[in-house]
């Protein structure tokens, strides 16, 4: 039998890819979650599956992590400035260890992206492309739930701040992209597989317009220029490079960041990607 394993494996993505894994059959036993601290995992081994000790900052712990897989979904780390180097190591213990392919999740057009988020995704597919190791490259754009986990913050406001224009978004649940990622992992075969990750696109205008038509209150989108959202997040509260990096962002959206014609995202689901409404709806009940 193929042993799974996840890593971040107590956070949002990974979590739901272990149920994804444990949906589609997988035996318990065959499904490895990887933790920083695997007390924090104690919920998954209720379920069954092995929980190792893996620390992106601590490749010692790396190997025995890793021993006995045969697919590992390295789920990107979150710390900023050091992710190449958290990833190097795990793609070098996963190596060692003999792991028959590797899926990463990257960022949708990595390969001429704007995004200030691009530079550590790029650099990690250069080291996965130099390992030799097979590789599904899962190329996801935004998380619906970046804007729906702040919609109490939205209603109240009666506004959505932004910079990014009318940038299309390519966006879809956290549970689509689990599902995908888990569809490549097992389903992948060959050398390198690219997949561009994506739903339906939006705007921010159609954001604010599907919540005010969700939920009966009005929200409308105030779009500004990237220098005037920096200084007005300063204003708020943020330090400066913070609020540059948020308009940064934005900018990168209004530039088509996050723009994606690609369907690789539904056909891995077998069905359409989650609706924003639905998105929405769900954050509003609670």
């Amino acid at each position: 039998m193929t042993t799974y394993a996840v890593t971040g494996a107590t956070g949002h993505l990974g979590r739901l890819a272990v149920a994804e894994l444990l949906r589609r059959g997988v035996a318990p036993a065959d499904v490895v979650t990887i933790a920083r601290t695997p007390a924090k995992a104690a919920d998954l081994a209720d379920l069954g599956v092995q929980v190792r000790e893996g620390d992106y900052d601590r490749p010692e712990t790396l190997p025995a992590a890793l021993a006995g897989v045969q697919r590992l979904l390295l789920v990107s780390g979150s710390d900023p400035g050091n992710r190449v180097a958290q990833h190097t190591a795990v793609i070098d213990a996963a190596s060692a260890a003999g792991v028959e392919r590797i899926a990463y999740t990257s960022i949708i057009n990595a390969d001429d992206t704007t995004s200030p988020l691009a530079g550590e995704h790029q650099g990690t597919e250069r080291v996965l492309r130099a390992s030799g190791v097979p590789l599904s490259l899962l190329r996801n754009a935004w998380y619906h739930e970046n804007y729906t986990e702040r919609l109490d913050e939205f209603l109240q406001r009666g506004e959505i701040v932004g910079a990014a224009a009318d940038g299309p978004i390519s966006a879809a649940s956290r549970a689509d992209f689990a599902a995908a990622a888990v569809a490549a992992l097992q389903g992948d075969d060959g050398d390198v597989v690219v997949h561009e990750l994506g739903g339906t696109p939006y705007t921010l205008a159609e954001l604010a317009a599907t919540i005010t038509e969700v939920t009966g209150t009005t929200v409308r989108y105030r779009d500004l220029p990237a220098d005037d959202l920096a200084a007005e997040l300063r204003t708020a509260g943020l330090d400066a490079g913070t609020a540059g990096f948020v308009a940064a962002l934005d900018a990168s959206i209004a530039a088509g960041a996050l723009d994606s014609t690609s369907d690789d995202l539904a056909r891995l689901l077998g069905r359409p990607a989650t609706p924003l409404a639905d998105a929405v709806r769900a954050a509003a009940q609670g």
